[in-house]
């Protein structure tokens, strides 16, 4: 199997390319702009450079933006343990305190949406603003695998399948991680995100310990269901939430589906705004970032932003 090494996620761009210390890992950070800081998260199968549209609108509009490669992705350590969203929370949360702040706007996409909803109820000091992307509450996600097993169960089969020791982490990196690719292009729009993006997910998947790292979040989700470990976190996300939320989604969204997500705001008693960015599918910020720009940026200038 060819292999990547972790200089393929060193994009070059209108920003800069650093290493933070937090909770005893080290992140791969890109950052560029000042002013108040958003904390971009990513999701699953991608990196930082999913941001990149991000990291040139927000500093322009006079914002500090940082986007990581989480735990276990891009350049960024890749431990044995901590890929439960409670560990991944305090991840982010260690991060912004590293950065110099005491608290961010937090945006997360997928994978990194859910743990944005994990630290505003675990360590909501340090979330200022809230926008999870295409990433229903936790609980919500947990409710619909059991309430709609036509809709969003059968969209996430192929999180049952990653259960499986090792097989998984070979499938996603065979013939270079052509299956990461199928994977982007199914939950893309009908617009999708172009075949360069596509490469290169795929080259930066093929980084050693990547795959197994990615898979232990999906692995964590689903077995602590019946674990303790998962019922006290079930529990705690019971919590509501008192910081102003915009939720976005792709109308499209054919991994977490729109009416998985809708029926979060039940868990926000802040400000809560719901948008859907037509023609989208599982990543609006990339396949339309202009509209989403705006509804990310014009909610952020708004200092009283409605229910």
């Amino acid at each position: 199997m060819i292999t990547s090494d972790e200089s393929v996620v060193r994009v070059e761009g209108p920003w800069t390319h650093r290493s933070v210390h937090a909770r005893g890992t080290r992140f791969h950070v890109v950052e560029a702009g000042e002013g108040p800081l958003v904390l971009l998260l990513h999701g699953f199968p991608q990196f930082w450079w999913s941001w990149r549209h991000q990291l040139v609108s927000l500093p322009a509009a006079g914002y500090r933006a940082v986007a990581v490669d989480l735990r276990g992705y891009g350049a960024s350590d890749k431990p044995p343990r901590g890929y439960d969203l409670p560990a991944l929370a305090a991840d982010a949360a260690g991060l912004i305190r590293a950065l110099g702040e005491t608290g961010a706007v937090v945006v997360g996409h997928d994978w990194g949406g859910l743990l944005a909803w994990t630290m505003a109820v675990l360590d909501p000091k340090v979330v200022r603003r809230l926008v999870p992307v295409s990433a229903p509450h936790p609980l919500r996600l947990r409710s619909a695998m059991v309430a709609d097993p036509f809709g969003q169960l059968r969209a996430s089969s192929h999180a049952l399948g990653f259960q499986l020791p090792l097989l998984p982490e070979r499938r996603l990196t065979a013939d270079g991680s052509a299956r990461v690719g199928r994977l982007l292009r199914g939950w893309a729009g009908p617009e999708g995100l172009g075949e360069e993006a596509v490469r290169t997910y795929r080259e930066a998947f093929r980084i050693p310990n990547v795959s197994h790292c990615a898979l232990e979040y999906h692995r964590w989700f689903a077995r602590s269901q019946v674990r303790p470990d998962g019922m006290r976190y079930a529990r705690r996300m019971r919590a509501e939430i008192d910081r102003p939320t915009l939720h976005v989604h792709g109308a499209l969204d054919s991994r977490f589906l729109p009416r998985t997500a809708q029926g979060s705001g039940r868990y926000v008693v802040a400000p809560y705004r719901w948008r859907l960015i037509e023609g989208a599918g599982h990543f609006p910020h990339e396949e339309r970032p202009e509209a989403f720009d705006a509804e990310l940026i014009g909610w952020l200038a708004d200092p009283e932003p409605d229910r």
